[in-house]
């Protein structure tokens, strides 16, 4: 899957629980097998985001934080 068909939503600049709120809006609107990035500068959205994952079923595909933003990029289960 190229980087053209990922969704990208940014959370940059919003509190906690919004990045996640616009996550999971993004994820049920998407179809199986999409993939999403989402841009965040609250800390606790790498706890949010693992949680999620792991309660939702959708895939953490991976997790990084760059200059303040954290990246997360998530497949639809």
């Amino acid at each position: 899957m190229t980087e053209l068909n990922v969704v990208e939503v940014d959370a940059r600049g919003l509190a906690c629980p919004m990045p996640l709120l616009k996550a999971k809006r993004a994820l049920n609107s998407m179809h199986v097998g999409q993939r999403l990035r989402v841009l965040a500068t609250d800390q606790g959205s790498v706890r949010d985001f693992r949680v999620f994952a792991e309660q939702s079923g959708h895939l953490l595909l991976d997790s990084d934080e760059t200059g303040g933003v954290y990246s997360y990029l998530m497949e639809k289960q």
